[in-house]
């Protein structure tokens, strides 16, 4: 019986480790965000291009895909939305730079952009107070259970965030930092 109980452990640890996470990467960023990503605003000269973004291993269930970016450093008390985009549909693993450039076309069909704190659907870059600590920004990707939110894209960051919080199976984030 002694043998029998290794042997299972043994493998339970082996499928364990073959296991894959769900896993954002990023061909753009580093842990320091560049000029491409800064916003080209309120005193910052960048490029305002959104970053490239690939995931992949999504949990069983999934059914779409969400991506925010929120600068939990703004001195606003409650951070700063800098991206939401949802319905992502469920056979996408990869939005291109500038994905976030509504002009361009980029999302795929079905992707809805939501509003950012700058009052506007779309991406908006970092821009933080010149002087201030290094920002840290969080882009997180969530892995969805319903493929449609039911929200447009005059629906809030709160809202959009609710409505992901309670549809999320998983969620995967890259951290990166930005001062001026």
């Amino acid at each position: 019986m002694k043998n029998v109980f290794i042997s299972v452990a043994i493998v339970l640890i082996a499928n364990s480790s073959l296991a894959q996470t769900f896993t954002l990467k990023s061909k753009d960023l580093g842990g320091q965000v560049t000029s491409q990503q800064v916003l080209n605003s309120f005193g910052c000269t960048g490029q305002n291009l959104s970053p490239q973004l690939s995931w992949e291993n999504a949990p069983a269930g999934t059914k779409s895909f969400a991506i925010t970016i929120h600068d939990e450093d703004a001195p606003t008390g409650s951070g700063w939305w800098h991206w939401v985009v949802f319905n992502i549909p469920v056979n996408t693993t990869e939005l291109k730079q500038g994905a976030g450039d509504a002009s361009k076309d980029l999302l795929p069909k079905g992707a809805i952009q939501g509003l950012t704190d700058f009052g506007q659907p779309g991406y908006g870059g970092p821009c933080p107070p010149e002087g201030d600590k290094p920002h840290e920004y969080i882009i997180t990707i969530y892995a969805l259970k319903t493929d449609n939110l039911g929200l447009d894209a005059k629906a809030s960051p709160a809202l959009v965030g609710f409505y992901l919080h309670n549809n999320s199976l998983a969620k995967s984030s890259i951290v990166t930092y930005y001062q001026r």
